[in-house]
This record gives C-alpha cells, sequence and structure tokens, in this order.
C-alpha cells in the first residue's frame, strides 16, 4: 500500500499542476466566478482544496498550520495560491515517502470540523479518503473551468500513469 499512496501523492501533484496552468488562463472575474460548485467559483474550489489539504496534514503530522474552516479563503489572488499549493503538494509528498507499513496500520485520531466529537481509524483508509477528496474536488474544478468555457482537461489516473508517472506503472 506505501507504493500506492506514494503513486497518488505523485499523481496529486502532477493533477495539482495541470488544474493550476489552466486556472492561470483565467481572467481574475472568471476565477471567482460562482459556477454552482460546492465552494462556488474556481478561486472557492482551490483554497478549499489547500485548506482541506492543510487540515488533514496538520491531523496526520501535528505539525504546520491549519485553517478552522473548510471555506478559508488562504490566498486571495491565484499566485499565492499556487506558490502555497506546490508547497503544500511537496510536503504530501515528503510525509508519504517517510511512512512505513507499521505507521500506515496505526491509527490517527482527529476532532471533524463539521461533527463534535473525536474519531480514530487506522491511517491508511484516511489517507484513501486524503486523496480521494481531493480527486473529488478537482473534478468540481474541472467542470468550473468548462463551464467558463475551457477546454477540458485530462486529469484521470491512467493518463498520468502513461504520462510522468511511467514509474509506477512499471
Amino acid at each position: 500500500m506505501l507504493d500506492h499512496y506514494r503513486m497518488f501523492a505523485d499523481y496529486n501533484r502532477w493533477a495539482n499542476r495541470r488544474l493550476y496552468a489552466a486556472a492561470a488562463g483565467l481572467s481574475d472575474t472568471e476565477f471567482r466566478q460562482n459556477k454552482g460548485a460546492f465552494f462556488g467559483s474556481l478561486h472557492g474550489t482551490l483554497n478549499h482544496l489547500l485548506a482541506a489539504d492543510r487540515i488533514w496534514m496538520k491531523r496526520f503530522t501535528k505539525e504546520g498550520e491549519a485553517p478552522s474552516t473548510l471555506d478559508a479563503i488562504l490566498h486571495d489572488d491565484l499566485a499565492s495560491l499556487t506558490a502555497a499549493r506546490v508547497a503544500e503538494d511537496e510536503r504530501i509528498i515528503a510525509w508519504v515517502d517517510g511512512l512505513d507499513e507499521t505507521r500506515l496500520a496505526a491509527t490517527v485520531t482527529y476532532s471533524p470540523l463539521s461533527v463534535p466529537g473525536e474519531i480514530t481509524q487506522r491511517l491508511g483508509p484516511t489517507l484513501a479518503h486524503f486523496f480521494n477528496h481531493q480527486t473529488h474536488h478537482r473534478g468540481q474544478a474541472h467542470a468550473t473551468l468548462t463551464a467558463l468555457g475551457r477546454p477540458s482537461l485530462t486529469l484521470d489516473l491512467v493518463f498520468f500513469l502513461r504520462a510522468d508517472g511511467e514509474k509506477w506503472a512499471a
């Protein structure tokens, strides 16, 4: 499973780079336009993804800053949001690379922002949620881009494996 999660961390960085490159072609008005995604605009969705990743990484590592709301706007402009995303993706990759099977089988305890109380789960399945959550909201970001008249992005894992992720397909 470790290689599986390492592949997902690498894929996450690749998909985010593609998504942010597409977002860079938008005007500021388009970037902030509410297109009906769960967090409204691409601006809101990309901020949510960064916020959620920081929340989970704080839970996993007990380090770093984490917002107190899921709709936190951590960066108001795309340039600083992009820089923060790049740094967070590298942080995720480094942390996942440092995991071992013992840690993956251990539990993590956290308090959800949306439901009071503590939850304890094995790290492995929780890490699967972490990566699935990113994919879910990147899908909403993709839909927002196409609603703005932009070309469809190829973000499929299999495309990553055929392109930059060849080492994971071997």
